[in-house]
């Protein structure tokens, strides 16, 4: 029998449970999400966002974009909401340092995810001196690993190379991405080893789920042994204190709360983030199913939407059905992350029941 959360955690879980529920009243825009692309120089066969060489969705126009955040502006402070570039590949647009110095001119700051293709070092100073602050760069395990699951024969390379630079920027914030999978779940300690020799202090750790492409890659899933004992590593090494490692938000976790992230589980989807789809769509996270999207900047004011919107994202209770209508640990996890629930609402794992 799965072991509940103890006395002290409990109380903990409710008093998060509690600032959730003011954060979703309040919902204040802390970050935003830009779907600048849906080109791509890799074929990842963990690929969540349909992304491909040739996409048939164009580009969005910067100052389309640029309108969207003019309508933002007078409603928040700048200096606190976080713009990111996402994708597709954001470093295939050839506009972001444009774009970026039109953000910093407005107040906002901006970062990147890459997969460091095409980070070259002129290109990282060319995007520092647009106002870049942070980035977010993905490295899947060791060569043969990584370049299996990007389908890239240089992909593990060249990610290096860009990590590598951005250890010898002193007043930029970046993290790795690790997406943990069958190839690359053995090496996981020796794989630590090396981040940490390479400069990497902030490390954030993820478990693939059967949404995306992961659904037609089965073979890609850790069983739930494995699971529990990724979340045990991170707890580990966590108080070793080498490296900064970080559990994704994509679940709760029922004991492991508080002890393998900076803050108890919440998804913050629609509650403090927001996203803006390479087709102008209002969304919650980038992953969201489009049953969840609340509106198209091309036809509806962003702010209108994000203030009257989203209330699938605020208030969970339509997610209390299926395996989730009778457990106990809803009123923490309120059914698990908005991007993992399909097009019928219906969830197809759960972090907690997987944990032995």
């Amino acid at each position: 029998m799965k072991k509940r959360p103890g006395l002290r955690k409990r109380l903990a879980l409710e008093l998060f449970r509690s600032i959730r529920k003011k954060r979703a009243k309040i919902h204040e825009l802390r970050t935003l999400f830009w779907e600048c692309t849906l080109r791509c120089n890799q074929d990842c066969r963990h690929c969540g966002s349909n992304c491909h060489q040739s996409a048939r969705q164009p580009d969005m126009p910067a100052e389309d974009f640029l309108k969207v955040i003019d309508e933002i502006t007078p409603h928040v402070d700048p200096h606190q909401v976080v713009i990111t570039f996402t994708g597709g590949e954001v470093l295939l647009r050839d506009d972001i340092e444009e774009c970026g110095s039109e953000l910093r001119r407005r107040g906002f700051p901006w970062g990147i995810v890459t997969n460091g293709l095409l980070l070259t070092h002129e290109r990282l100073d060319s995007l520092l001196a647009s106002g870049m602050q942070s980035v977010t760069i993905n490295l899947d395990g060791f060569e043969e690993a990584h370049n299996w699951l990007h389908r890239h024969p240089e992909s593990f390379e060249q990610a290096v190379n860009a990590i590598c630079l951005l250890a010898e920027e002193k007043k930029i914030k970046w993290e790795v991405v690790t997406c943990v999978n069958q190839r690359n779940f053995k090496d996981l300690m020796l794989f630590k080893e090396f981040l940490v020799e390479m400069g990497v202090n902030n490390w954030r750790l993820s478990s693939l789920l059967p949404v995306g492409n992961v659904a037609n890659n089965p073979e890609l899933l850790l069983d739930d042994e494995q699971f529990t004992w990724l979340l045990r590593f991170i707890r580990h090494y966590r108080r070793e204190g080498k490296i900064h490692i970080d559990f994704a938000c994509d679940g709760f976790l029922g004991n492991y709360e508080g002890e393998v992230r900076d803050q108890i589980f919440q998804c913050s989807a629609g509650i403090s983030t927001a996203s803006i789809l390479a087709d102008g769509s209002i969304s919650g996270c980038p992953n969201t199913q489009a049953k969840f999207r609340q509106g198209n900047i091309y036809k509806d004011n962003f702010m209108d939407v994000w203030n009257n919107g989203f209330k699938e994202y605020r208030n969970r209770e339509w997610a209390r059905k299926g395996a989730c209508s009778d457990c106990d640990m809803f009123r923490y996890c309120e059914g698990n992350g908005m991007h993992l629930h399909g097009d019928d609402g219906k969830l197809p794992a759960c972090h907690y029941k997987r944990i032995q």
